[in-house]
């Protein structure tokens, strides 16, 4: 009985800390008398947690405020220095190390080219890539491996939550991956490990434009197509956590060849390569629900516009910035723009949402240039009174936020402990 009591008190006090730490991660900086406004607990409770967060330098005093006839109140607020954070962002064509503070401001960078579906085909050389960038962050930002809180590392695919962390490859080559095994190997730094799109959208509810929402779903274009759907302000996984996989839905029956082995999904037409293939092709596109007959495997053979990283992106940007003045650019964007609000108008039909987020850098690239078209086609195929309740918007951390959003895994794990390591 005792020990049971002892386990009792134990949780409370560090339920009592993670519920100050969030507000004062969230909401901070605050007085004392504020934090017990908002969590509830009495102000002893707030004075004997704040003074062990304080003595743990994980808050700092932050100013003060005039008070009302009485003395000033000290503000408080989540010490920036009190630990570190690497996010880490698996691409399709990229690995991308960043180290952050507790604000998540970058501190220190690293970044390797890979070439498509390296991850799936041969992980060994990903996972040695990582593990070096791991060591290079740490290294230029001049932390110590001790104040490291953990590493996120946001991947594409399905991730597989259990005994053992798998990642699963929708497209092509090797599938269940042992990344956290793997990982292993070269560092004993605490790991999460989810899908990237599922990270990136965490960051998006947290600081950009999912504030204050609690149903929203973040779709992300790139070289890949996917989304992080948002129900009850808790991301919403699925069975098996396969949820998300939005790109592989089909917006067309018996249409184009998508590099999953199906045909007709949602990436083979609002991709970056889809719509790059689109446009060397040459042909006349399909609008959304239209027949693509013979043309719909038009993403291999004469014409293809292959692009890889940096290449894949500067000639997607071409694309948006001959729209204004070519025909056949425009023609391309306008038919991405209808398949892509085929794809939203399931997303609201299904999850009847408050936003949907536009994201990824070839999805902020379209929403930047045709978003109006965009919306137009979500309300030409959505039912109307959910549309009329959800609103479209960019999101707003930029076009390679999977690494901050990565770093949110490690965060969200320190502040449900109460700051435990």
């Amino acid at each position: 009985m005792g020990q049971m009591n002892r386990r009792t008190v134990r949780d409370l006090r560090r339920g009592n800390r993670s519920t100050l730490l969030r507000q004062l991660y969230f909401r901070g900086p605050v007085s004392r008398q504020e934090l017990g406004t908002l969590t509830g607990l009495s102000s002893g409770s707030v004075s004997n947690v704040v003074g062990e967060l304080l003595a743990d330098e994980l808050v700092e005093e932050a100013g003060s405020v005039e008070s009302d006839g009485g003395r000033p109140r000290t503000l408080l607020r989540v010490a920036p220095g009190g630990g570190h954070l690497i996010g880490v962002d698996v691409g399709e064509t990229h690995v991308r190390v960043e180290l952050f503070d507790l604000s998540l401001t970058e501190l220190a960078r690293w970044e390797h080219p890979l070439t498509p579906g390296g991850l799936e085909r041969d992980p060994e050389p990903v996972v040695a890539h990582i593990l070096t960038g791991l060591d290079a962050v740490v290294d230029k930002s001049g932390a110590s491996p001790d104040a490291v809180i953990g590493v996120g590392v946001g991947v594409p695919g399905v991730v597989e939550q259990g005994d053992e962390i798998l990642v699963h490859g929708p497209t092509a080559g090797r599938d269940a991956v042992p990344l956290e095994r793997l990982l292993r190997t070269g560092t004993d730094l605490p790991l999460f490990i989810d899908n990237g799109a599922t990270a990136q959208g965490q960051a998006e509810m947290w600081f950009g434009a999912g504030r204050g929402a609690d149903n929203a779903v973040i779709a992300l274009i790139g070289s890949g197509v996917g989304a992080a759907i948002v129900t009850a302000g808790v991301p919403y996984r699925g069975a098996t956590s396969s949820a998300g996989e939005w790109g592989h839905t089909v917006v067309q029956v018996g249409g184009r060849a998508c590099r999953c082995g199906a045909v007709g999904c949602l990436e083979a037409y609002v991709g970056a390569q889809a719509v790059l293939d689109r446009y060397g092709h040459g042909g006349r596109g399909a609008g959304a629900g239209g027949a693509d007959g013979a043309d719909g495997a038009d993403g291999a053979g004469e014409g293809r516009l292959d692009g890889v990283g940096e290449d894949q992106q500067a000639a997607f940007a071409a694309i948006v910035g001959a729209a204004g003045s070519e025909a056949r650019a425009r023609e391309v964007l306008e038919e991405a723009a209808a398949y892509l609000g085929a794809g939203i108008a399931d997303l609201i039909n299904l999850f009847n949402p408050e936003r949907i987020i536009l994201g990824g850098w070839a999805g902020l690239l379209l929403g930047g240039r045709v978003l109006p078209r965009i919306r137009a086609a979500t309300a030409s195929y959505a039912l109307r009174r959910p549309y009329a309740q959800t609103e479209i918007g960019l999101a707003e951390l930029g076009p390679d936020a999977v690494a901050l959003g990565a770093a949110t895994l490690p965060l969200a794990h320190f502040l449900a402990t109460g700051g435990a390591r």
